[in-house]
């Protein structure tokens, strides 16, 4: 087995349910060619360097899965046929990967996500607390210049209505 990478741009104009038609399609040719999938990356709408079928924006996804070169073949032959996908790239990352090994790092990542997932309300929390301790600090800042300020105006102001006298 071998490791690839595959990014293919899809139409960003499709509706949710057709873009979520056209990821089931692939993840099915990925499972039929007895493929292994490792990371779904959905990039989102992006703008793009250059014209694609008259489109300025494209929706990108980042696909890690291993397989053989038949399974590479299928996937990009049904790319090809499809109208929804505008441009691809399939580059082999790994050559001579065991599936136990692939396996293997498909539940490592599965995990990871697992906790990015669960740490990313505690990281929401922690950054709300420190937002709010930050603006507590920043208008204690801002009281000591006015005060600093109002210090500084009164000082210049008393010698001169004392010259006046």
């Amino acid at each position: 087995m071998r490791k690839y990478e595959t990014v293919f741009i899809s139409d960003p104009d499709l509706s949710d349910q057709a873009r979520e038609e056209l990821f089931e399609k692939v993840k099915n040719i990925i499972d039929r060619e007895n493929g292994i999938i490792l990371n779904f990356d959905d990039w989102g709408v992006k703008k793009l360097s250059y014209e694609i079928k008259k489109k300025l924006r494209g929706y990108y996804v980042c696909l890690t899965y291993g397989g053989t070169g038949a399974l590479v073949t299928e996937l990009e032959r049904n790319f090809r046929l499809s109208d929804l996908i505008m441009k691809f790239m399939t580059i082999l990352i790994t050559e001579n990967v065991t599936e136990e090994a692939l396996k293997q790092e498909a539940e490592a990542l599965k995990e990871a996500a697992k906790k990015a997932a669960e740490a990313a309300p505690q990281e929401e929390d922690q950054n709300d607390a420190d937002a709010e301790e930050k603006n507590d600090t920043d208008e204690n800042n801002a009281d000591d210049q006015d005060d600093a300020q109002q210090t500084e105006s009164q000082e210049t102001s008393e010698p001169a209505e004392e010259s006046k006298e």
